[in-house]
């Protein structure tokens, strides 16, 4: 990064936190500070909710998820746009009429205090994770651009929007996010005209050679449960994921809350289920266009830099300095059988195409084994390094292939969405804490600006903690794909809580809590001892906790009578 990169990303960065800072400055009531002000239309609620779920590991890790696995992660959201329906039919009125700061309100309200507090444990604990996660994105950016060590750049980039959370609050979340998003769809449409622009074959060669690398592949009917991404797995997992996170995640449903009116925040949840899947089509589609770009552009053998050349330099047998030569033999030997493959494309030599294709495919895994071994020498000689460098893949290819100006502005970009997506999170825990925990177990009765204050607390106590695993946590999973894995092994029985609420009003508060604590050790258990897709999780933990509730509640009998979900609620 030169003078102007620096200029551009320092800019943007300073203009978009010092407009929410300022139009939220007066803000002291605590529905404005949890909730916003109400007042926002369908276009900026759906902006917010996308830009919320879009996080900096979507723009840095997805591209990564592409160049490794081609366009199958896509089939992840094949079953959001219905949850979003479901969503928009069933859970957000009843939100809206019961005036709600949080969804697990309604859960007190429904069952009793000790469903209510669970529902919120359960939202604090895999929330702070991914918290926590997702503090890894803006690091991996810094350390690569300035070559700082990765947990220097984790607390600096973690107390940067600590501080813009605490003072701002929802709506200064709600008021940046249309402009940081304009910043990063602005900058990934400029990087893949670029890139089009800069590959040395054409369109067509490159969807071929894509294609026959076989990462154009979206859709699998596979049957195998061990297969992480199908057709299966989206829409019925992915369908139990997406409504777990869009209807019972206070990150997200305080999101739509902000609406002026039940038809704005419809709008708003349906403007996302229109648009996610393209768009995560489009990120990953990215990702595939770069992995076809360094098939004629030789890449590091390791794309995170910094890493490499600090184990080079600490490498005394120089094991890695021999893994680069044949690294560098087999590449040059893959480029040669893909140009060959080119050329009997081109001359409609079908037998010849097949064959030098067949040669290119096994290049390609002789240099992915060269890739695999100095990853094995690496780790052994320092266990602490993350072998999975794919989240390293987009913001290389930035640095070393994009015109200054635009590095400056796709950085920007990545530090927009980290910004907007971690204070979204901090102010989902603060005021879940607040809310769920403080007012309604040590302090009742007190003035809103007590409240304020008492959010802000643990919106800060909340980014220490998601700092503190964020330095120690050793990721062995891409960021996109580690942030789903937590949430697929608690969204499920989270899910459960709300669906017996809304649709089985014969089942009381005891029933529920006894059979969401037995349903989440069950899936903890079944986690750790089998290797299925983490989607089935989703709807293992949901079924297993509706199924429990039910024949927990026919044990209980009538001694439970549980309260009328849809009229006639209570405080508890």
């Amino acid at each position: 990064m030169n003078l102007l990169d620096f200029v551009v990303l320092i800019g943007s960065l300073l203009a978009i936190a010092a407009y929410g800072t300022w139009h939220t400055r007066q803000h002291r009531n605590l529905s404005h500070y949890l909730r916003g002000d109400e007042t926002v239309g369908w276009i900026t609620i759906g902006i917010s909710v996308a830009a919320t779920q879009a996080s900096a590991i979507t723009f840095i890790s997805t591209p990564g998820q592409g160049y490794e696995s081609g366009l199958d992660f896509v089939q992840n959201y094949f079953g959001l746009p219905l949850a979003l329906i479901l969503i928009a039919a069933v859970f957000l009125p009843l939100f809206r009429r019961l005036n709600v700061y949080t969804a697990y309100e309604f859960l007190g309200r429904r069952f009793d205090a000790k469903t209510r507090l669970l529902g919120a444990a359960l939202f604090l604990v895999q929330r702070g994770l991914q918290a926590g996660i997702t503090i890894y994105a803006p690091a991996i950016i810094l350390s690569t651009v300035l070559g700082w060590r990765l947990d220097l750049t984790i607390i600096l980039s973690g107390l940067l929007v600590i501080i813009y959370t605490v003072s701002g609050g929802s709506r200064a979340v709600t008021l940046t996010q249309k402009y940081q998003m304009a910043v990063i769809f602005g900058g990934m449409g400029a990087a893949f005209v670029i890139l089009l622009l800069k590959m040395p074959a054409s369109l067509g060669d490159a969807f071929s050679v894509a294609g026959g690398f076989k990462k154009l592949n979206a859709v699998s009917f596979s049957l195998d449960p061990d297969r992480r991404y199908t057709l299966w797995t989206g829409l019925l997992g992915g369908f139990f994921l997406s409504l777990s996170y869009f209807g019972c995640d206070q990150s997200m449903v305080q999101r739509y809350l902000s609406g002026s009116s039940l038809r704005e925040s419809r709008l708003g949840l349906m403007f996302n289920a229109v648009l996610k899947i393209p768009m995560q089509f489009f990120i990953l589609l990215l990702g595939v266009m770069v992995f076809v770009f360094y098939q004629f552009e030789q890449p590091p053998v390791f794309f995170n830099q910094a890493a490499w050349h600090d184990a080079v330099q600490h490498d005394p047998a120089r094991k890695l300095q021999t893994l680069q030569d044949e690294f560098t033999a087999a590449y040059a030997q893959e480029k040669q059988d893909i140009r060959q493959w080119l050329d009997a494309r081109h001359a409609g030599n079908r037998a010849a195409e097949s064959a030098a294709r067949t040669q290119a495919v096994a290049a390609l895994d002789r240099v992915n084994a060269v890739r695999n071994e100095a990853k094995t020498v690496m780790q052994a000689n320092d266990p602490g390094v993350k072998s999975n460098d794919a989240d390293y893949v987009f913001v290389t290819f930035i640095l070393d292939h994009l015109p200054h100006g635009l590095i400056g502005l796709l950085i920007a970009a990545f530090f927009a969405a980290a910004l907007q997506s971690k204070a979204a999170e901090l102010n989902a825990l603060g005021s879940t804490t607040t809310v769920d925990f403080y007012r309604h177990l040590l302090k009742r009765e007190a003035s809103d600006a007590h409240y304020v204050a008492a959010s802000k607390w643990f919106t800060l106590f909340w980014g220490l903690v998601a700092l503190a695993f964020a330095l120690f946590a050793n990721l062995v999973e891409n960021l996109i794909q580690a942030i789903n894995i937590v949430g697929s092994v608690f969204y499920g029985v989270m899910l459960a809580l709300f669906v017996v609420a809304f649709f089985l009003k014969r089942i009381g508060g005891t029933a529920i809590f006894w059979a969401a604590l037995v349903a989440q050790t069950l899936v903890f258990v079944l986690y750790f001892s089998l290797t299925i897709s983490y989607l089935w999780y989703n709807f293992i933990g949901c079924a297993a906790c509706v199924l429990l509730s039910l024949a927990l509640q026919a044990a209980l009998g009538s001694l439970n009578k549980p309260a009328d979900a849809h009229g006639g609620m209570t405080n508890d």
